[in-house]
């Protein structure tokens, strides 16, 4: 299998963190091919947000991924069950909260990882974050380390001394804030991501969940309006 070394596999969900992460790899010269799942989640407005950014930035190729974690359910954002609102930062950092999808990240990793190998490509981007997050056991960088680890023990690209995989997690250092800001300066334009868990059926973000929480706190400690309009 031919390597080619500036090409990069990009988990796109189409919310503010992914496209951040896609807009670094393309800055460091990475031939992006754009990843994204339709996994039985509560609305489509993420994935539309994605095929945007996909044109944005000229990626050069975009999949999207049907599976339907739905028939498991075990999450807010693949089962109905309430998605929790109004919560305060010592609630958010309690616990792992119901909007956690059980294995998502390794799952969405083992299938970008299959995609890498075919491609021929070594490098692999993920918007997770250890610091302005929601408590998800697949976004620290333990779960990083021990992937990499797994993607080189378990591919022929890996096990034949083609090359090494890496999981590049730009973003894992980071607070909200930070990341809106090298965004901006690359070129995104949060409008066109969604970041909501729970928005209505016109896609407005409802302002009250984990998500829209750390993402209006982000603009405001950036010193930045969010360009996104909120139901409240």
């Amino acid at each position: 299998m031919m390597s080619h070394s500036k090409r990069a596999v990009v988990l796109l969900s189409g919310g503010l963190d992914s496209a951040t992460v896609l807009a670094i790899a393309k800055s460091e010269g990475y031939e992006c091919y754009a990843l994204s799942f339709d996994y039985g989640q509560r609305h489509q407005f993420e994935l539309q947000a994605a095929k945007k950014l996909c044109q944005k930035f000229d990626v050069q190729k975009h999949v999207t991924i049907e599976i339907d974690l739905r028939k498991f359910g075990g999450s807010a954002l693949t089962e109905e069950i309430e998605v929790p609102k109004d919560r305060d930062d010592a609630l958010m950092a309690t616990g792992i909260p119901i909007t956690y999808v059980p294995a998502r990240n390794t799952v969405f990793l083992s299938i970008a990882l299959g995609w890498a190998e075919v491609l021929g490509a070594f490098d692999l981007f993920i918007g997770v974050n250890a610091v302005d997050y929601s408590g998800y056991p697949d976004c620290r960088p333990e779960f990083i380390q021990q992937f990499a680890k797994l993607a080189n023990l378990a591919t022929k690209a890996g096990v034949d001394g083609n090359g090494e995989f890496n999981i590049h997690t730009p973003l894992i250092d980071l607070t909200k804030a930070q990341i809106i800001q090298k965004g901006i300066t690359l070129g995104v334009d949060y409008s066109q991501t969604h970041t909501c868990y729970d928005p209505n059926e016109a896609g407005i973000s409802c302002g009250h969940c984990d998500a829209c929480q750390l993402r209006q706190r982000g603009f405001e400690n950036a010193g930045l309006t969010d360009p996104i309009q909120y139901q409240t």
